[in-house]
């Protein structure tokens, strides 16, 4: 029995070994060389050099975000005293305009927009809708190229928060989207709302149509030419709210990226410690053998 047992399990390996058989290198991983080590202790030199830039620019930004605020709050006033929110106009079609930048580096700020947008349209007043977006920047462009927003992605701008925005940057990006020709009942614009410098979240602003304002309850009480006046209102709205959501947004990012910055210093510094302690050994090391090989010279002479 015992070696019937004996020749079936050799039969089993000698069919298995193959595929089933798995070889390990002993070879041991490469380590670093002293040029890399010397390169990723210099790593915290540059966080920390673009944590103070960001700093900088932080204080810019936020004054232009305070002046961006008075925009929104004329939007507000505009919608809010027409009650065009009440107006019986039906919404069935959304410009959904997602508003961040090109530039990485700040944590998940980007992505927060994009999901964001990404959710009302599947899920909240955009589903079921005639839909369009725009990506004011590359990130906000590649978060809404999933799901269903990538069929409805309109038009895109790039060379977005390099530097402060301004209300020509809105009133352009503004035309070119009136230029399309998309007739909306409702414009939202998803942008990251600075809170704290360590803090933000994903929020909209919300602008309504020639329509909706000429059918708005208490439009009708200024005497004025209603339709051509609502076509005004709408167009600057839109570029109004464009560059409040581009201001804020580039607040909260320069925020985001501050505080990005200074997490990977705080890293970098820990790991900084034990690679310099690898890398005083390995130097020690190589002077040793350097000496050996010297004297082993001298002596052979």
């Amino acid at each position: 029995m015992s070696a019937l047992f004996s020749s079936s399990r050799a039969a089993v390996r000698a069919v298995a070994a193959p595929s089933a058989v798995r070889s390990f290198s002993s070879t041991p991983a490469p380590q670093a060389t002293l040029r890399e080590l010397e390169g990723r202790i210099k790593a915290s030199k540059i966080t920390k050099s673009m944590k103070m830039v960001a700093a900088s620019r932080l204080a810019r930004a936020q004054r232009s975000m305070g002046d961006a605020k008075a925009y929104g709050k004329a939007n507000e006033a505009i919608f809010e005293q027409s009650e065009a929110a009440k107006s019986e106009a039906k919404v069935e079609k959304i410009l959904y305009i997602v508003a961040s930048s090109d530039r990485g580096l700040c944590g998940g700020i980007h992505s927060s927009v994009g999901k964001a947008a990404r959710k009302d349209i599947e899920e909240g007043e955009g589903a079921g809708k005639d839909i369009r977006v725009v990506a004011l920047g590359e990130k906000p462009k590649q978060q809404m190229t999933r799901g269903d927003g990538a069929k409805a992605l309109m038009l895109s701008f790039s060379q977005i928060g390099k530097s402060v925005p301004t209300f020509n940057d809105a009133l352009a990006i503004a035309d070119k989207i009136e230029a399309e020709g998309f007739k909306y009942d409702k414009v939202k614009v998803i942008y990251n709302k600075f809170l704290t410098v360590i803090s933000y979240e994903a929020s909209a602003l919300e602008i309504y149509s020639t329509k909706a304002l000429e059918e708005a309850p208490a439009f009708a009480a200024y005497e004025v030419e209603s339709e051509e006046l609502a076509g005004d209102l709408s167009s600057f709205a839109l570029a109004n709210a464009i560059y409040a959501g581009l201001v804020e947004g580039y607040a909260a990012e320069i925020s985001a990226r501050r505080n990005a910055m200074e997490n990977a210093s705080k890293n970098a510094d820990e790991m900084g410690d034990k690679y310099r302690m690898v890398f005083n050994r390995m130097r020690q090391a190589a002077i040793t053998n350097e000496l050996v090989d010297i004297i082993t010279g001298a002596s052979a002479l």
